[in-house]
Formats: C-alpha cells, sequence, structure tokens
C-alpha cells in the first residue's frame, strides 16, 4: 500500500470516528452526569392557570390537602425523595415532589402512571407498558418542585410516579402513590 493510499485512509477513519464520537455525545450527555441543578419551589396556593380547572366545591378545604403519597425508589439511577398528588383549593391537582435526588440525564420527564413499582431492573421499563400521561420536563435533578396536572386528567386513574427517561425508555426512580 502506497504512502498517499495508507494517509486517505487514516483521513478517512478519523473523520468517521470524529462523527460517530459528536453523535455519541448528542444522544448520551455524559457531562450531565456531573452536572446538578437544584430547584425550590413552594407548594402553589392556587393552580398557575391550568386550562379548564374546576371551580373550588362549596365547603371545599380553604388549603392545599395532599390526597396521595409515595416515597421514591432507585431504578437505573439512584434516586430518593418523596411524592404527593395535592387538590390545591380551586378544585386543581399538583404533583409535588420533595427533597428529590437522583442524577441528571437527558430528556427526563415526570409520568403519573397506572403501572405497579417493582424494585431493581424488573421496574425500569414497565412504566410505559400501560397508561401514562407525561407532566413535563424534569425542572431539576434536585430540590422541590411542582407539576400542574392537567384538567382533563383523572387523578384516581393513575397509582404511580416516575422520573422518566425519554431517551433511553427507563425509570430513573419511582414512587407508588398511596391514598391519605
Amino acid at each position: 500500500m502506497t504512502r498517499t493510499r495508507r494517509g486517505r485512509l487514516w483521513g478517512g477513519a478519523s473523520v468517521a470516528a470524529a462523527v460517530v464520537l459528536a453523535v455519541a455525545l448528542y444522544w448520551l450527555q455524559p457531562w450531565k452526569l456531573w452536572q446538578d441543578e437544584t430547584v425550590r419551589e413552594a407548594l402553589p396556593a392556587a393552580s398557575p392557570s391550568v386550562p379548564g380547572a374546576p371551580a373550588a366545591a362549596p365547603g371545599a378545604a380553604a388549603g392545599p390537602v395532599t390526597v396521595a403519597r409515595g416515597t421514591l425508589i432507585s431504578h437505573e439511577h439512584s434516586t430518593t425523595g418523596a411524592v404527593e398528588l395535592i387538590r390545591l383549593p380551586d378544585g386543581s391537582h399538583t404533583l409535588r415532589l420533595t427533597d428529590l435526588d437522583t442524577s441528571n440525564g437527558p430528556d427526563l420527564r415526570v409520568w403519573l402512571t397506572d403501572a405497579p413499582v417493582k424494585e431493581g431492573v424488573a421496574g425500569w421499563r414497565v412504566f410505559d407498558d400501560g397508561k401514562h400521561t407525561s407532566l413535563g420536563k424534569l425542572k431539576g435533578n434536585k430540590g422541590d418542585q411542582n407539576y400542574p396536572v392537567p384538567a382533563d386528567v383523572n387523578v384516581a386513574e393513575f397509582t404511580s410516579v416516575t422520573i422518566w427517561c425519554d431517551r433511553f425508555d427507563v425509570s430513573f426512580g419511582a414512587a407508588s402513590l398511596t391514598a391519605v
């Protein structure tokens, strides 16, 4: 093989390797594992204008009422914290994460689901098998945060919450919701 041909092969291989590396870095976003984003939101007194939110029922509680709660367990990544499903005075619902501590990652979402929470690897991928609704992107991987539940969602149909990685279809952590 001539020196010129060998140089072109190495050049082509170098360009291909650089493209593969760039795509892998974009897809995996490994730097997020070392970036923490802490969110400290107070519990809302009323839902932030959720279209179609029901009006407060006569005789309803004057403040927020916790209707279900749970404790996060780890799945793909170490995850701790608590979840509460809260009915606000206007009749709307908010899901609240408190003392959340999980890894950061690409495309993390907060989901309400009807799937049972299973420990270990058996629970990593069950949440997209049944009914689920996304409450939006995870605001931060640490802290206290609120996620308004859309007015057309029947919260009684959901029994668990997951921090779901949409990119890799895996749960970072999850909690069963228990009525209080």
